[in-house]
Parts: C-alpha cells; structure tokens; sequence
C-alpha cells in the first residue's frame, strides 16, 4: 500500500496528560539522561558530535536494544488479629486470626512470590512483603517507588485497604478461596470495596479486572500486561522523515500517540538520512563489513535469493545506519516515512529489508510512520516479547482474511527464522523485500487500532497459508477466530499489527489502563 502524504511534525517530550504514566514512573528521567549524553536535543534531531559519529560509522554498531525496564511490584498482606468474646461475635469471615497464622501465610506467600519471579517471561522486580494492619501503615507503603500494588486482602478494615492506593500506581487485588486460609475480602471486596455498599462501582484505581481468587497464573498475565504499558509509555521512537498517520482519519495521530501513550517521536529529517547514508557508503571498511554479514544473510538455510545482490548489500548499509540512528537516540524504535518513495534514491535499496533485520534483532522497526497503529506495535512488541508485524489488512470472508505487508521479521516466535524468499518491493519493483513463510498452524494476536485510539479491536487467529498473490511480499491468509460478519462491520482505521501467540487478554487490561475501549471479536 502506498505511503500516505501527511503533514510532517516535530518532535516532542512525554506529555502532561494524566494518561500518560511516564513521568509518574520515573522512566523519563533515563531516557532524558539518553538524550542529554546523545545527539538529540528537545528541539529536534541533530548531528551532535561529529568524531563520535565518525567513530560509530568505523565499525558495524551493534548497540543491543535497550534493556527493558522492570516491572517493580510491592506485595502486601492486609490482615487482622481478634480474640474470643464471650457470648457475641468475635471474628469476621477468614481464616486468619492469630500471629501463627499469619506468620503461616507470609511463608505461603513468600513461596508462590518466588515461583512468580522465576516463571515470569518479562523483568520483573518483587519487593520485599510488606504486612499492615492500620491505615496509617498503609498510607506510608503507598508512598513507595512501586509500580504495581499486590495486596493480599485477607483481613482487615477497607479503609486500609483505600489507604494503601496511590495515583499513578497500578494495584492488583489477591483473594483467597481454595489456595489457602479463606480470605474475608473473598466475601466483600466486590460490595463492600469496589461498590461502598451501594450499587455503582466508586473505588478509583482498582476494578473488576483487577480482583484475581487463588490463581497465581491469573496475577502473572495481569503483571505481564503491565509491564509491557510501563515500556510503552513515554516511549522514544525516531520518525525518519517525520511522523504521519494513514487517511484523513490519521491526520492526527502523532498528537493522540504523543497525548494517550506519551511517545516521544524524534524527527529525523530526509537530508540527514541522506548525508549519513552517503557518509557510510563511503566507508569502505563499513560496505565491505556489511556486504560480508549480507553474504552471510543469504547463505542460511531456508534464504532464496530472487532479486539483486546488490540491492541485499545496500539493505545492509541502510540498516547500520538505523541501528545508528537509534544508538544516537538512545532508543531502539524507528520509524520512515515516505518509505517507499524517497529513501529509494537515496540508499539505491528499499527499507523493507533493513527494517525486518532491525525488528529480528530486538529492535522495532515501522515502515509508513504512521502513528495510528505504531502504539498498538509497541505494546504488542512489550506484552509478548517477539517481533510485530505491521500489515495491510483485505476484506474478511468465509472466515478467512489476507495479512500482508513488505517489512515482515522472520524471528517471529523471538528465537527462530522463518524461511524467507528475498525479493523486489512488489509495488516498486525495486530493492530488496522478504517474503516470510509464516508457520502454518501459529495462534496469532491481531489488533486493528481505530484512528482516533477511542476502541481497539483485536482477534485471535490462525496462519493458514502464505500465498503468493500480487500484493506486498510476506503475505498470510489467517483463519479469524471470531464472527467474520462482525470482523467486517466493526474494522476501523487501516494497518493493523500481529504477533505470534494469544495476548488478547493483557492487551485488553494494558488498554483499560489508559482509557482506550475493547472489542475482542474472539470471546
């Protein structure tokens, strides 16, 4: 699909808005200490010092991505100790009443805390357990530098349980009904917490999503979900050529990125791109290190080559000085605009190819800039782990729709390629395109962002082929797990993106986070 003309804009610092929780994380200050010791200024994108430049182009810059922040959980034990009364009630519902028995549960905790911590497939930092007995307790853990509050809600008054919220934070409540002693807040964290004891929710913070009985399974996901909002907000991702947004629907999207997930886009312009690449293409020591890993590229096994090699060589150049970009940015996301039209004479090769090396690399690399489904890329990207692919999505039929686009990672599972054919950029004809033989059989998550970022939607699917129709190059038809009549009535904006595995469910729970509504056509 061509590219769409948009208006270029200029970079920006996380923003204010109370959605964005970048700031109140404290993440921004690592990426703010990145920018002052790069070459970025808040003002834009600059070339910064020329030796350093000139000493990263001396060697192929392998930078690895940047380390993904972790996740800093605070777990609590609320609980209550009574004593028998004669003739009256003594004691609510629960099984924890004496100080062995408490003692008992923070044992029982502190076990499944570190099969948590071992099991959990993102960075993960668990606290030390905290217990608390008063409000004013609370109010003091609420002050702390968690992320995410766990309380283990076995006894005590709601009103140390309110105390124990903080803004900004995330809180996750943990009942008992099998999985131990019974916990009181079983019984009435749902009309006594949530409710106030009237029918309508009142308790800012905390939701029905956000009550988990006895599954430790249950609070992993929510955590993993979490973790992947707390590296997508205030994100810094580099937008060659400018931010943009497909269709007239899309025309605002670099400020609703910028606005909802705090994005911090960095604009580097056209002629920039232009010197660095002419710059690396002069340095015959870099070509020849590239033309090298090239040749290396293509000789895998399951790599066919249908195109020039010359092209393959120059994607690899092109790549070096994304991975540059980056590097100088301090982020490992980037973005081109006009792809498809203006970087063709200036790296004599497509991004397609480059893009898909970086994104197999750890990295996250989109074509077309378009900032309508860039944030769904990178939350997918943080929540699952793997590489996303950004698509052309077709019209949905007989429960099947066609996936396309030119930029696919083979390591799509994070860990394996898939096989890949090299080809031309289909509608130019030109440079260097993999077409990814998807796995057959994959469970995939597909998400379809709305251009105004008001409601997402998503489905599960399976990858059921990987034709080769006269369209972008890593092309698959998937099988929708859901109404299809429903899929057509309800598509909304243009590019859609997908990762292997099912993260419908903490997409879902990141979503409500910010205030972005959910369709999940597959429940």
């Amino acid at each position: 699909m061509a590219d769409n003309p948009s208006n270029l804009r200029q970079s920006s610092q996380c923003c204010s808005s109370i959605a964005c929780r970048a700031c109140a994380l404290g993440r921004m200050s690592r990426r703010n200490f990145l920018t002052s010791t790069g070459a970025l200024a808040t003002s834009g994108f600059t070339l910064g010092n020329l030796a350093a430049v000139q000493a990263a182009e001396a060697k192929l810059s392998r930078t690895p991505p940047a380390a993904r922040l972790p996740l800093k959980l605070q777990p609590v034990l609320i609980y209550e100790t009574y004593h028998r009364k004669q003739a009256t009630s003594w004691r609510p519902w629960g099984g924890l009443f004496t100080e062995r028995e408490v003692t008992e549960e923070k044992v029982r905790i502190g076990r499944e805390l570190d099969a948590l911590k071992t099991t959990a497939d993102f960075p993960l930092e668990i606290m030390p357990l905290a217990s608390v007995t008063s409000p004013e307790a609370a109010a003091t853990i609420a002050k702390g530098s968690q992320d995410v509050l766990l309380m283990y809600a076995a006894g005590g008054e709601r009103r140390v349980l309110e105390a124990l919220l903080a803004p900004g934070k995330w809180n996750v409540v943990f009942v008992r009904h099998r999985s131990g002693p019974v916990y009181l807040w079983y019984e009435i964290v749902h009309p006594h917490f949530l409710r106030k004891t009237i029918d309508e929710y009142g308790q800012p913070g905390v939701g029905v999503e956000d009550v988990v009985v006895d599954s430790q399974a249950e609070i992993q996901w929510r955590l993993r979900a979490l973790s992947g909002l707390k590296d997508t907000l205030g994100k810094r991702i580099v937008a060659v050529g400018g931010p943009g947004g497909w269709g007239e629907g899309g025309e605002q999207a670099p400020e609703r990125a910028r606005e909802l997930w705090g994005l911090d886009i960095q604009t580097v312009p056209y002629a920039v791109l232009g010197e660095r690449i002419q710059r690396a293409r002069q340095d015959q020591g870099l070509v020849r290190r590239c033309r090298e890993e090239a040749d290396r590229y293509l000789g895998q096994e399951g790599v066919s080559l249908e195109t020039s090699r010359e092209f393959v060589h120059n994607a690899f150049v092109l790549a070096e000085v994304f991975r540059q970009l980056t590097a100088e940015a301090g982020t490992d996301a980037i973005t081109i605009n006009n792809c498809m039209d203006t970087i063709m004479p200036i790296s004599e090769t497509t991004a397609c190819l480059p893009l898909s090396l970086l994104n197999d690399g750890g990295y996250m690399a989109f074509c077309e800039s378009d900032f309508v489904v860039i944030p769904s890329g990178i939350l997918l990207h943080y929540i699952s782990g793997k590489p996303v692919f950004l698509n052309d999505p077709t019209y949905p039929h007989e429960d099947v729709i066609t996936l396309a686009h030119c930029t696919a990672p083979r390591k799509m599972d994070g860990s394996r390629f898939e096989n890949a054919r090299i080809l031309t950029h289909f509608e130019s004809d030109y440079g260097a395109a993999p077409k990814v033989e998807m796995a057959r059989g994959q469970v995939i998550t597909v998400l379809d962002p709305d251009f105004s970022s008001h409601r997402w939607l998503g489905f599960q699917g399976e990858i059921v082929d990987n034709p080769s129709l006269a369209i972008c190059r890593s092309q698959i038809d998937v099988r929708i797990k859901g109404h299809c009549g429903r899929l057509a009535e309800e598509m909304r904006g243009f590019h859609w993106m997908v990762s292997y595995g099912d993260y419908l469910r903490e997409t879902a729970y990141a979503l409500k986070k910010v205030g972005v509504d959910w369709l999940n056509l597959s429940a």
